[in-house]
């Protein structure tokens, strides 16, 4: 799933060749504003008084061969857009374009044969498996809703697709309840694949299963990507398995993506302060830093609502970088640096959106006291490196000269609150 591993398009896999149309780096998926409101409906007439914006304007594009890992909080709209992007539910609006082809409003009908290219794997093993129906009667349910006979019979393909997810092809004949999680999950995988899709939509496959048995899940998926050249789409919140897995990644908070990056420009410099929190949560496996301090980031407060979000950026509630800009206007998802997009007016690593707005809202300098001396100090010293470096690569021009003058001042600002404590 990395980028120096070799997609290849077609594979000879048992006995069926598998043939992808889009060649590698071609745009598989296109998805443009997307949106899902969920209403809030009360009283005897059940009138709309409100809307749950679960997902509230998505741009992304997903290319073949790839893998593009989404994470963020719980409540944050991962696994709607899942269900979004494989039409499990209708969108409010936006479009999504699967091959260039607006796949955003088919009916039952027209869906049929996009649903062969394009399959999902849920999070529960347990609750996404029929308990009354045997392993040969799931894994074979998608053969006989498109009316494909597989060559040899339907009954040796799903024997076949057991073994290749690491399973007893004798356990045909066996219930969901007589497997382990993870084995119900290698169920779920053989199912995905049984009319070989084009894109899998992955939601938390992982999330739900022993840590000993995470890693075997995630090889294997990674195994079957080389195989037969499948494209990904990895819902997670483990931010360790989303860094082993994926090749770009989009951060989401609360219904909109705030960064989206290759995974090695993602994890070493991260350019919004949600990502950078995030990051500093991930545990490091080094024994011999165990009494190290730690430089994790407390967020204050939780996620607000998704059915009255904040204004401007909605970050802005529990960001300790927020000014007066942050409350009134939306920073848009631009490619500051190439191949990272981010949506922030004072952006980590990064020469500074907003250098004239230095002033620190008061709720911003509540949340810089859970945020460690040396990270403020460092924020403030990489920003004001970056914008130097900027100046000097770009031609020089009145406005960036200015720009750059006020990103030093900015960097400075992000130092006050660690002297007012």
């Amino acid at each position: 799933m990395s980028e120096d591993k070799a997609v290849t398009p077609s594979a000879q896999s048992g006995g069926a060749t598998l043939t992808k149309d889009a060649a590698p780096g071609e745009t598989l998926l296109k998805v443009t504003g997307l949106q899902k409101h969920f209403p809030i409906r009360k009283g005897l007439l059940q009138r709309q008084v409100g809307a749950v914006r679960a997902v509230d304007g998505l741009d992304f594009e997903v290319k073949s061969g790839e893998t593009l890992g989404v994470v963020g909080e719980s409540g944050c709209g991962k696994s709607t857009m899942g269900r979004l992007i494989t039409r499990l539910l209708e969108p409010t609006a936006g479009t999504v374009e699967f091959e260039g082809k607006d796949i955003t409003h088919l009916g039952v009908s027209a869906m049929r044969p996009m649903r062969r290219d394009v399959q999902m794997i849920f999070q529960d093993p347990y609750s996404s498996l029929n308990p009354r129906h045997t392993i040969g009667t799931i894994v074979s349910a998608p053969f006989k809703l498109q009316g494909v006979m597989p060559e040899g019979g339907i009954k040796k393909e799903v024997q076949r697709l057991l073994s290749v997810v690491g399973l007893n092809p004798e356990h045909y004949n066996r219930y969901p309840h007589e497997f382990s999680g993870g084995q119900r999950q290698r169920i779920g995988i053989a199912r995905a694949l049984a009319l070989n899709p084009k894109m899998v939509v992955a939601d938390e496959p992982v999330s739900a299963l022993d840590v000993s048995i995470q890693a075997q899940v995630v090889n294997l998926l990674d195994d079957l990507q080389q195989e037969l050249g499948l494209t990904y789409v990895i819902i997670a919140h483990d931010l360790s398995v989303v860094r082993h897995v994926s090749d770009r990644i989009a951060v989401m908070y609360l219904g909109k993506i705030v960064e989206l990056a290759d995974r090695d420009s993602l994890y070493k410099a991260p350019m919004h302060p949600y990502t950078k929190a995030l990051m500093s949560a991930v545990p490091i496996p080094d024994p011999r830093r165990k009494s190290a301090k730690s430089e994790r980031i407390l967020l204050q407060g939780d996620v607000p609502s998704p059915i009255s979000p904040p204004s401007g950026c909605r970050f802005h509630t529990r960001c300790w970088k927020a000014t007066q800009i942050c409350t009134t206007t939306e920073p848009p998802l631009l490619e500051l640096k190439p191949g990272q997009q981010v949506a922030c007016h004072h952006p980590e690593n990064f020469a500074d959106q907003a250098p004239q707005d230095t002033v620190l809202l008061t709720v911003a300098k509540r949340a810089a006291e859970l945020v460690a001396d040396e990270v403020l100090a460092e924020s403030a010293e990489t920003s004001a490196a970056v914008a130097a470096e900027v100046a000097e690569t770009v031609a020089p021009a009145p406005a960036e000269a200015t720009s750059e003058g006020d990103a030093g001042d900015s960097g400075d600002s992000g130092d006050s609150p660690a002297k007012e404590k």
